[in-house]
């Protein structure tokens, strides 16, 4: 039976990925939007790769189940990459906790129950879930291991009115739950991590940086070690470690990779 990769977001990190960990796999390529879907798996399929296309919405459970089912009729699922999501400047931030905080959660249950004895999933966070204050012990363990449809009833999401807020506080969830999760994901023989990339050229960071928070981008890359902003395919080359053979011991992690950004921002002025 072959084995599927799942990739959750056409943007491009999850492409990026995708083409890192895919071959010789069937690839399901699930967006918000169809057209988009589409147009990516168009190119995937010029690589030569083997590509279904399809929608999923990840803040709606039965859409998430139909991914996973869809997925499973065409072989074993031994690769997920979620890697959809919503920016503070896209969205309000009910939306953004559906969809980051809410709709990651999800797609960690669903695509755990079916996940292949063997296989790894990632879920690309960021940076920001580094950036906010640090939460309680309590809460941690809250946003870690609260029932999925429970989640965005906890008092500490209630509220929330900031969208930048609601994307930090959604992106340290997505930390805590593969965390919590990765030991589910253990019982099935299978790993799962997190990746928190800093800021990373994409046609929507572009916009972000000529866009109403385009200075603050600008100062962070500035600010950080590596005085430069980072690439898709250095997300991938990630990826590909922590989910092939090479990466085998690792598993409910999170990976920084923001050219020392974070760092910068805690410890520039003390050194």
């Amino acid at each position: 039976m072959q084995k599927v990769t799942v990739v959750i977001g056409a943007g491009a990190i999850g492409i990026a990925c995708a083409r890192r960990v895919s071959s010789g796999r069937h690839i399901v390529l699930a967006d918000l939007k169809a057209r988009t879907a589409h147009e990516k798996a168009e190119l995937l399929r010029d690589a030569g790769f083997n590509v279904t296309d399809t929608t999923v919405d990840v803040a709606d459970k039965n859409s998430v189940i139909l991914l996973a089912e869809l997925a499973s009729s065409l072989g074993t699922v031994d690769r997920v990459i979620h890697a959809a999501g919503v920016s503070p400047s896209q969205a309000p931030p009910q939306t953004i906790l559906n969809v980051d905080l809410y709709g990651t959660a999800l797609v960690l249950e669903v695509f755990g129950n079916i996940i292949d004895e063997g296989g790894s999933g990632i879920v690309i966070a960021s940076q920001s879930g580094h950036r906010m204050p640090a939460l309680t012990t309590e809460q941690d363990k809250l946003l870690a291991i609260t029932p999925t449809n429970e989640l965005l009833a906890l008092d500490m999401l209630g509220g929330i009115s900031d969208p930048l807020l609601a994307y930090q506080m959604s992106k340290r969830a997505n930390v805590l739950r593969v965390k919590a999760e990765s030991v589910k994901w253990g019982h099935r023989g299978a790993r799962v991590n997190a990746i928190s990339p800093g800021i990373i050229i994409t046609p929507l960071a572009r916009d972000e940086l000529h866009g109403p928070r385009g200075d603050g981008y600008r100062k962070m890359i500035e600010s950080s070690n590596a005085k430069r902003a980072g690439t898709a395919d250095e997300v991938a080359a990630l990826a590909e470690l922590i989910m092939g053979e090479a990466g085998a011991f690792i598993s409910g992690s999170d990976f920084l990779i923001d050219g020392g950004t974070t760092a910068a921002y805690f410890f520039a002025d003390s050194v």
